[in-house]
């Protein structure tokens, strides 16, 4: 089990003893193809607090089913902040979690463009109280550049929830 699926285990664990109350998970993914839901679920007891995931490779399953707007994709692309934010919260929405991280990129080796390079990923997080998002570019190969998304998304979840316990309780 990697360590920082194992972390964000441990931080769940705590904002539950801390408040009493109990936070849950789901991620939308679009270039990493389930490898962020993959790691979360690695975790034995990670179904007390993630709920699922959705792949949403296509513009159209991210229009149809987590309700991105096709305005947002035709002015910023579906690899761009906007596209990431509102997967995250449409994600939220269908998959009724507390908190959702969402990603789109161009993980390569084609694809890219001198706007938007290949290793060019954007990640979202939607809760409650907060809608963030991270830009990032990887230079490496395409499973790399997956790997390292994901590796992203997870550190980005990590830091909300160092947040979250720092704030409340």
């Amino acid at each position: 089990m990697a360590e920082l699926e194992a972390e964000i285990a441990r931080l769940i664990k705590e904002y539950l003893a801390k408040t009493g109350k109990s936070l849950t998970i789901g991620t939308v993914e679009s270039a990493t193809g389930g490898r962020i839901a993959d790691r979360i679920t690695n975790v034995p007891g990670s179904s007390d607090y993630f709920k699922g995931s959705v792949v949403a490779y296509s513009n159209e399953v991210k229009i149809a089913l987590l309700g991105v707007k096709r305005k947002t994709i035709e002015n910023y692309g579906a690899v761009s902040e906007q596209t990431a934010l509102e997967m995250a919260k449409g994600g939220r929405k269908l998959l009724n979690v507390d908190i959702c991280i969402s990603d789109t990129g161009v993980a390569g080796p084609s694809g890219g463009t001198p706007e938007k390079p290949v290793g060019l990923f954007y990640l979202g997080l939607a809760a409650r109280d907060a809608s963030l998002s991270q830009k990032h570019t990887f230079r490496g190969n395409r499973e790399e550049n997956k790997r390292d998304a994901g590796e992203a998304a997870l550190n980005m979840l990590k830091q909300y929830l160092l947040r979250c316990l720092n704030t409340r309780g």
